[in-house]
């Protein structure tokens, strides 16, 4: 059985680090939306052509066309023992179709993990990553701000989805990294 996980956390909360630790030590494929979204424009597949239509316009790209996305993933690592998706579902619509995709491939989510984190902490760890990478949407507080509240908008509605299932792992993700490893490994060890 594979173990496949979403990973959410509002921005800051260390998705990526822990998400890097997840692959290597489950030996899990790591889907992040965002870089499959680039992936397929810069080696211009017909999906990025089609994705990149809708965003050169203003528009967000269809369920349809990022869930072929994400499935084209999926089919291309079958070796791998599970999936992390990460920046998807953003929606419950998305999560339904994930989970008929997954269905569809005899696998289902086995847990929805979320890394919470004060949102005055998380603002000073972006402003600090801001200074460093040099990120504009790291930078300004307002911009922070505004991502923190589009977050919570949209995944609530997740939450609920997910803890009807029992499948949501609310982990606090402040801390040392290896502490916040280590909550999430529990979760992961009594899966």
């Amino acid at each position: 059985m594979k173990t496949n996980l979403v990973l959410f956390g509002k921005p800051g909360a260390g998705k990526g680090t822990q998400a890097a630790f997840l692959k290597e030590t489950y030996q899990l494929k790591h889907i992040s939306t965002g870089d499959v979204f680039r992936a397929n424009i810069s080696q211009n597949t017909s999906l990025g052509q089609l994705a990149k239509s809708y965003m050169d316009k203003g528009d967000l790209v269809p369920d349809s066309v990022t869930i072929q996305m994400l499935e084209a993933e999926v089919n291309e690592n079958q070796a791998a023992a599970g999936f992390i998706f990460d920046g998807f579902p953003r929606t419950t619509a998305q999560a339904e179709a994930l989970d008929a995709f997954l269905k569809s491939k005899s696998m289902e989510i086995s847990a929805t993990i979320a890394l919470e984190a004060d949102e005055d902490v998380l603002t000073a760890r972006l402003l600090e990553r801001g200074k460093e990478s040099g990120r504009p949407d790291d930078q300004d507080e307002t911009k922070i701000r505004n991502r923190f509240q589009e977050y919570n908008l949209k995944t609530a509605p997740l939450e609920a989805f997910y803890k009807a299932q029992n499948k949501f792992y609310a982990v606090n993700g402040i801390g040392e990294i290896s502490e916040i490893t280590k909550r999430i490994s529990a979760i992961i060890s009594g899966l």
